[in-house]
């Protein structure tokens, strides 16, 4: 990989260098790279392109690493990921995408990911989104996250965008059985004349399942965003779904949470907040020496963290 890639690779998934354990490195529509281990296998998909990751039954304390790197301009790209883990497993699984783009043609990475997560299993899930690069075609990315959540199973979503996007679609459709728990906490940050959309659905079909969704965002400047987010609890269960979003400068957000109780012992909240910072905030930090444009930095990083 080159230092452009090597750039988007530590963006996206943290690493400085090729990792340890399993990993799969998908680099301008070509394989880079990719490690098996005894536990998890790495399987190259016959009929579309995409990759089936399958974990073992009862791994603990191991992760797989499945990052997207773009840097051609121009590219544009469909995959399919399915990620079949076995029951009481506890695995982490970073993800990602990074298009680099200094040409003028459009470039973009969509991708569906599809979870099916055995009896008791325990599985973490993190998702960056970045771009970079001067040129003016755009940098698009369109996730699309399918999640089958079996009896006793959690899974923890960590998804985060804060940087070059100029469009991005992102879904989730989530299905729960008994006892199971899903967590997604999403970090978005728009400006200029970029777009994001995000749209969840939770089932919650089993009894006593649960699910949190927690979106922060921020848009500035010219940037849309919409937040549609729709629990259905089909059975004795608990469901929350929360959207705070900073708008500043002619920014545009939207937030349609939507909770459909379809049990007597269906337990849903909904919470949605818009607004802008607080005058206050930003003159109690300029009195500590910093500037205004420093003191607004400060808060977004805090309101993100």
């Amino acid at each position: 990989m080159d230092a452009i890639q090597m750039n988007l690779l530590e963006q996206v998934a943290g690493l400085h260098e090729v990792p340890e354990g399993a990993y799969n490195i998908r680099a301008n529509g070509q394989a880079a790279g990719r490690n098996t281990t005894a536990n998890i296998d790495i399987v190259t998909k016959e009929d579309k392109p995409g990759i089936d990751i399958i974990i073992k039954s009862g791994t603990k304390n191991e992760s797989v690493h499945i990052p997207v790197l773009l840097s051609q301009s121009g590219l544009k790209e469909m995959v399919y990921n399915d990620f079949i883990i076995g029951e009481d497993c506890d695995v982490t699984i970073i993800a990602g995408c990074g298009i680099h783009n200094s040409g003028d043609s459009d470039s973009e990475h969509d991708g569906i990911h599809s979870f099916f997560i055995g009896k008791n299993s325990k599985v973490k899930y993190v998702e960056k989104h970045y771009g970079s690069g001067d040129g003016k075609g755009n940098r698009v990315m369109n996730p699309t996250t399918i999640v089958e959540i079996e009896d006793g199973g959690y899974m923890e979503m960590d998804t985060v965008q804060i940087k070059g996007v100029d469009s991005t679609k992102r879904v989730t459709k989530a299905t729960l059985k008994n006892d199971a728990t899903l967590v997604i906490k999403e970090k978005i940050m728009t400006h200029g004349t970029q777009t994001a959309e995000t749209d969840f659905e939770v089932n919650l079909d089993g009894e006593n399942s649960g699910t949190q969704v927690i979106s922060r965002s921020v848009a500035k400047e010219n940037s849309r965003q919409l937040f549609l987010s729709k629990i259905n609890g089909n059975n004795k269960c608990n469901g929350h779904t929360e959207c705070d979003a900073i708008i500043m400068d002619q920014a545009s957000v939207s937030a349609i949470p939507e909770i459909t109780a379809n049990h007597i012992d269906a337990s849903l909240i909904h919470e949605a907040a818009i607004g802008k910072i607080a005058g206050e905030q930003i003159i109690k930090l300029m009195t500590l020496g910093l500037t205004e444009e420093e003191a607004e930095a400060q808060i977004i990083n805090g309101f993100l963290k």
